[in-house]
């Protein structure tokens, strides 16, 4: 349930109704808004009684919340959420590039390939300095070393990073270096990840489950709201399908959904859908087409020689090409809106 508190509703009022919610067992959670605050009853094994809290001084309505994900659904936060990673905003209006390589492998290609996206446009540079991979003999990233070459990054270009924190034991170390802390579509259940998430102060980047349900995804990313996090990032990159010629299906269907049902970002990641280079920049193409907030691209310089995803990693003339394409598609989009 939400309870909408009047425009004019005292300090001790809202104190009053928060101090109701919690005495009839429920927890409470504040949520300010534009003109006025919002109280959100959380943690109702079901239908919370609207009278017990309508008619207390300050209450303007009681809204049930018909959504399992409460935090995440637009029936709490009617508004497009706006997330902040360092100076750069991801969601409503503004188009995210998050661009680099899938794997950290040493200062100087960082530096050149973050050099190389940013001219292009990108706003945010991504790369892996611990990587789950499938097999246990393949590069597992460099660990902390790979976090010091992404901070060195940030500084020589300004450009925030991304990186994914694979488990609790390494997220203060990501946390310490990062800008955007990314959970990744084999942890997106790892529910103490999802908590320790919660408690975090950085952004988080939450990617879709292989096999997941748009319910799923979204639950996931309310373990992170109800933490007390809300700067939450949602990324579709395809499911695990019977197809055979791309490594994943890119669910483009499940954005406007998203899009409808929660106030958070939505970005995709066409590069870990795809597994082939050559489809990633018609995929990119369509992502945006169905109103993005932004795309996470693997670039390499030196593909071939790459430690990890160099068959799906865009060279920098290629994301030069895509982004001048995703910017008239984004132009249009935002044109037709007005």
């Amino acid at each position: 349930m939400l309870l909408v508190m009047r425009k004019n509703a005292t300090q001790e009022e809202i104190d009053a109704v928060e101090k109701a919610v919690i005495e009839a067992g429920y927890t409470s959670r504040p949520i300010p808004g534009g003109e006025r605050m919002a109280i959100g009853v959380l943690r109702n094994a079901g239908p919370v009684d609207p009278a017990l809290f309508a008619g207390m001084p300050g209450v303007a309505q009681a809204i049930p919340v018909t959504r399992p994900y409460k935090l995440v659904s637009r029936e709490v936060h009617p508004h497009d959420t706006v997330v902040r990673v360092g100076d750069v905003l991801v969601g409503n209006g503004h188009f995210t590039f998050m661009a680099g390589p899938c794997a950290v492998e040493s200062l100087e290609q960082c530096l050149a390939i973050a050099r190389a996206v940013k001219a292009a446009g990108a706003q945010i540079f991504r790369g892996g300095a611990f990587k789950p991979r499938t097999s246990p003999y393949s590069f597992q990233g460099l660990g902390e070393e790979g976090l010091k070459i992404l901070a060195k990054v940030r500084e020589e270009t300004g450009l925030p990073v991304v990186t994914e924190a694979l488990d609790t034991a390494v997220f203060d170390l990501v946390e310490h270096y990062a800008d955007m802390i990314q959970i990744g579509a084999r942890n997106m259940q790892n529910f103490s990840l999802l908590r320790r998430a919660g408690q975090s102060k950085k952004p988080v980047l939450l990617k879709r489950g292989m096999s997941s349900t748009i319910e799923e995804w979204l639950m996931a990313a309310e373990y992170i709201l109800e933490g007390g996090n809300s700067n939450v990032v949602l990324c579709e990159r395809g499911l695990r399908t019977f197809a055979m010629h791309s490594r994943n299906t890119l669910d483009l269907s499940a954005v406007p959904v998203v899009l409808k049902e929660s106030h958070l970002p939505v970005i995709a990641d066409p590069s870990h859908a795809a597994g082939v280079r050559d489809q990633v920049l018609p995929l990119a193409r369509a992502s945006a087409a169905v109103g993005v907030h932004g795309l996470m691209v693997e670039v390499h310089d030196h593909p071939e020689k790459a430690l990890s995803d160099g068959g799906q990693s865009l060279y920098p003339d290629q994301f030069v090409e895509l982004a001048g394409d995703i910017r008239a598609i984004h132009e249009l989009l935002m044109a037709r809106a007005k």
